[in-house]
């Protein structure tokens, strides 16, 4: 999620099905009180769980 990625995306990466990662995505928001997607990418870089350096995935 913090480098840009769909759900389909990290489903695939993750050999999981995209609904399972959109339960994950909400749950993980629920615990941290997140609106969204966005809220809960800030959440985690300023925790340090998301990386900084990385190019975001759109970015060809």
């Amino acid at each position: 999620m913090a480098t840009g990625l769909s759900n389909d995306e990290i489903a695939a990466q993750l050999v999981l099905s995209p609904a399972t990662v959109k339960t994950h995505a909400n749950r993980a928001m629920i615990k941290v009180a997140a609106r969204d997607r966005a809220q809960l990418v800030v959440f985690a870089h300023r925790g340090g769980l998301a990386p900084t350096n990385q190019e975001p995935a759109y970015s060809r």
